[in-house]
């Protein structure tokens, strides 16, 4: 499987994983002119942006290590162009989640980390 199949894979798996977990997702792999977010779902008044890492094992990592202040920042201002060009404002609720893929399991972590302007 190439990179891009796998990737793909692994953001369909935590998207069902965090369908049974109550979560409803909005948008897969959003595309903007700043950049990409993996999932967009809410749970209950929340907006959620999500972003996906896998690894097969620890030896490159902890995935959750792999979304660094570059990423963030990226991700946030994917979001607020999201928000502005979606949903018309800027005051939703949302947060930040990054959900670790290791092997086969899953880790959320919510509010992995804060916007970033």
């Amino acid at each position: 499987m190439n990179r891009r199949k796998e990737g793909a894979y692994y953001e369909n798996l935590v998207a069902e994983y965090l369908k049974t977990q109550g979560y409803e997702i909005l948008e897969k792999n959003y595309r903007c002119r700043i950049g990409e977010i993996d999932l967009i779902a809410k749970e209950g008044e929340t907006l959620v942006f999500v972003e996906v890492k896998y690894r097969r094992n620890d030896k490159m990592g902890d995935p959750k290590e792999a979304v660094d202040r570059k990423k963030q920042k990226k991700i946030s201002m994917t979001a607020s162009y999201y928000l502005m060009r979606e949903c018309g404002r800027m005051d939703i609720p949302c947060r930040f989640d990054v959900a670790a893929v290791l092997g086969e399991q899953i880790e959320v972590v919510k509010n992995a980390f804060e916007y970033l302007p």
